[in-house]
């Protein structure tokens, strides 16, 4: 599995107000009470955090790391949004609310991703080595979900809200649980052509599922044993255990 990943040169050869107007452009198709350009950049914590991380992503680039962090902690003050300024973020990047998401310092993020409020993309690790996720094309992340350690999640994958990923998940898949479960059979690709998918309600319910699955079970068992009890055990010899106070009586 390798997802489609963007390069920090690449993205820098893009130029910052072009990759500022995609980032503002991409909010209109994924949150329907966007309304005008001008409430996007006055009133979207979401895209205020990730266009500051823009420039604070270049000062990194170019050697400025106490600048790149200093803005960094600026915009963690000011959105609530935790991102490292050495965190590679692909174009129309969203956070929708924005309230609480950590991106950590090698995260590495595709194209058209979308992440939901209080999202964490952490490290499992002390060393200095790649130690964060790396997520791949149209990827979407539910709110308060843990994606840990220098895992790889495919393109057009999805984390139900809460959910902790601690593996690679392969492209097309849905993910949920703690720790998370892929549900969706690999290979079936999100229909919107824009890669976003939010029918949180239609994601499975793996517990439920296997709940209902024991209950069934005991209902089977139950009358299995029903049936043995009228051919065979007419007379109970075990009435004395079950009902010692009839005997008593």
């Amino acid at each position: 599995m390798v997802a489609v990943i963007p390069d920090s040169a690449v993205i820098e050869e893009i130029g910052l107000l072009r990759q500022w107007r995609e980032d503002v452009a991409c909010v209109f198709a994924r949150d329907p009470a966007a309304r005008s350009r001008i409430e996007v950049l006055l009133a979207y914590p979401g895209v205020h955090a990730v266009l500051l991380h823009r420039v604070s992503h270049r000062l990194w680039r170019s050697g400025w790391y106490l600048s790149a962090r200093i803005l960094s902690a600026f915009t963690r003050w000011f959105t609530h949004v935790d991102i490292h300024p050495g965190a590679t973020i692909g174009r129309r990047f969203f956070i929708d609310h924005g309230a609480g998401v950590v991106i950590g310092e090698t995260t590495v993020i595709g194209d058209d991703v979308t992440l939901y409020h209080g999202v964490t993309l952490g490290g499992t690790s002390w060393n200095k080595v790649k130690r964060h996720p790396t997520l791949g094309n149209n990827v979407l992340i539910g709110a308060g979900a843990k994606v840990l350690g220098a895992i790889t999640l495919g393109n057009n994958v999805r984390v139900g809200a809460n959910s902790v990923v601690v593996k690679d998940v392969p492209h097309c898949c849905t993910v949920v649980g703690i720790p998370g479960r892929v549900i969706q059979r690999k290979g079936v690709k999100i229909q919107n052509p824009n890669g976003i998918d939010l029918d949180h309600h239609l994601v499975p319910d793996p517990v439920g599922k296997a709940i209902n699955c024991l209950l069934e079970r005991i209902d089977q068992l139950e009358a299995r044993q029903e049936k043995l009890s009228d051919k065979h055990c007419k007379t109970c010899d075990a009435d004395s255990v079950c009902h010692p106070e009839t005997e008593a009586a």
